[in-house]
Formats: C-alpha cells, structure tokens, sequence
C-alpha cells in the first residue's frame, strides 16, 4: 500500500517531497515578497492538490495564498484561469478571482509558485431547496455565457481521452492494481470505456466551452447573497453538463427533478440541448477512473497516505472493479428525462 507494487525507488534514500520546502516562514515570507506585511498569523485550508492558507494581514482583513502544485500546470495555464475568473468578475458574476499585485496574479517565491485572494466566507448550499437549485442554475449559465467567449489554448480539455484513456494507461503500466485484480480492472476499464464512446456517439457534437470543471457543492459558498463560486483550479474546456451533473444525488427521479430545478435557472441565460443528457453517467465514469489515477498520481506526496489511507488496497480495487461494472450497466440505460 506504500506506492506502486514495481516500485524501484531506493526506498532507504527518500525524496523529499517539493511542498517540504513550504515551511510557514516561507509563506509569510513569500507575501511579504509583494510588499503585503503579515501579522504573523498563518491557518492552512484543506486543500490537497495545491497548498492554500489564510495569512493575517496588519492592515486589512485577512488573505488567503495559494501555492500550486509543483509541475502541475504551466504558468501559461495557470494565467489562463486567472484570467477567465477576472473576466467572470467583471461581468459581476460572483466569483474569487486571484488578485492583481504589481501588474501580476502569479507570483514567484523561492521555487514556488503563487497567488493571492481575498477571503470569501460562506456555507454548503441547500441543494435539495428548489429555489437554490434554480439560483445556482442561473449563475452556472452567466459562466458558461462568458465561459463560450474564448477558448483554452494552454489546458488540456476534460474529455474521454484526459480523463479515460490517459488515467487507465497510468494506473496499468505503473502497476497500482494489484497482479490478481489487474485483468479484472483491465477489462472492466475497457468495457467503461466502450461505453463512454457509446453515450459520446449518442449525445453528438456539442459545443465546448471553458467551465468551472469541478463544480460541486463544496465549491460553492452561500450566503444571504447568494451562491459564489471558488477553486477554479480545475478548469477546463468542455461540454456545459460537466458542470450541471455534480450537483444531482439520491435516486433517479430525485435527480430528475433536481436537474429540472437547475435548468429552470439555466436556460434564462443560456440554451441547454438535452442531448447533453447522454453525458452524465459517461462524465461520471470518467471522473471515477481520473480520481484513482489522481489519487495515484500524488501518493509521492506524504500527505495523500495520511489522508487516504484507503487507497491502493485490495479492498479499494475491488470496490472499484465494482464500481465500474455498475458504470457500463448505467451508461446504457436512458438518460435523465427532463
């Protein structure tokens, strides 16, 4: 369970992992590199894939860093969000967007990179109460509004090749399945794949536009005010169910009528094919299959076994292979009727 089961690391000279350099003097020291003078303290947020901390600030409330991921992204990728959610603020569409300093979003710090934001409260949405539905609806379509204005030259697109092809291929040949399931999760995987092509075919061309990409409930902050959307660090092109289909749960006519409740907000600002409908259970599996990849991806980095110390079982991937049979039966059913 401590890494891939070929693993030929020298496991007697570890490797320290790059974000054990992010000590919390060099953050505040990396804020104090733009001018902006720290009260000395320093929370960290739970945030996995990139390190993120609420720093008090002498003057003025408190802000929050984020440091990405080494060798993660480009900077030309990173500067491509930043600059969509600008644009989405603009628009006054609530938003976080990271803050301009110097002329510059994306700073550099001794190694790492980083951003700058202001600190958002807020709760979990409602998401069984109609009317939050229908509101979150209706921002998600002023996203995708702006969102279908330009495209992603610097990101990958969320598609069945990133999310499919490439995660099963990561996980097989770096060996994580274990030798007694791995013919097992070979060939399920192949079937899922299958059928992803399948609910592709059926849905047909559809527009690709720059989403949120991870548009679920603990990205979205209420307030009296309503819904503000954050973490776009996940953003990329796509079709507009991606960010419609994670807000759906319980059995099917549950979702039926929450996605009935989405759209009602939706389509006041933008057109909605039903066609997209075939997606959901296909984008579904594909963010399972990208998760265990991601999951797998990271395990270099001491805290995901802290965190997940589920992962890389023989439990896990049995649960998986499951799971996934599960998927191929799904993705031939008829789509949500709305």
């Amino acid at each position: 369970m401590a890494g891939p089961l070929d693993s030929t690391v020298d496991q007697s000279q570890p490797v320290a992992h790059p974000y054990a350099a992010l000590t919390p003097d060099c953050v505040l020291d990396a804020l104090e590199s733009l001018g902006i003078h720290s009260d000395g303290r320093l929370l960290a947020l739970n945030s996995y894939e990139n390190r993120v901390y609420q720093v008090g600030v002498e003057e003025g409330a408190p802000l929050v860093l984020k440091f990405y991921r080494p060798q993660r992204w480009s900077d030309g990728a990173i500067l491509e969000e930043h600059a969509f959610t600008r644009e989405l603020a603009e628009q006054e569409i609530p938003v976080v967007p990271a803050q301009l300093l110097g002329g510059q979003t994306l700073h550099h710090y001794q190694g790492f990179r980083f951003a700058v934001f202001a600190r958002h409260g807020g709760r979990a949405p409602e998401l069984g109460d109609p009317q939050v539905l229908e509101w979150t609806g209706r921002f998600i379509a002023r996203i995708h509004a702006v969102g279908a204005q330009k495209v992603y030259t610097e990101r990958p697109a969320l598609d069945i090749a990133t999310f499919g092809h490439e995660s099963c291929a990561f996980l097989q040949q770096q060996r994580f399945i274990p030798p007694d399931l791995a013919a097992a999760y070979a060939s399920v995987s192949q079937l899922a794949l299958e059928g992803v092509q399948r609910c592709y075919d059926r849905a047909g061309e559809l527009p690709q536009l720059r989403l949120h990409g991870d548009c679920h409930g603990g990205n979205v902050l209420w307030t009296d005010a309503g819904p503000h959307f954050v973490d776009f660090d996940d953003s990329r092109m796509g079709p507009a169910i991606q960010d419609l289909w994670m807000m759906l749960s319980g059995e099917r006519s549950e979702q039926v009528r929450q996605m009935g409740d989405i759209l009602a907000g939706y389509e006041d600002f933008c057109e909605f094919s039903p066609r997209q409908m075939h997606l959901v259970e296909a984008l579904r599996t594909l963010r399972l299959m990208h998760y265990s990849a991601w999951l797998a991806r990271r395990w270099d980095d001491p805290a995901f076994p802290l965190a997940f110390p589920w992962f890389n079982t023989q439990q896990y991937w049995q649960d998986r292979i499951l799971e996934l049979r599960e998927q191929v039966a799904l993705m031939d059913e008829a789509p949500l009727a709305i």
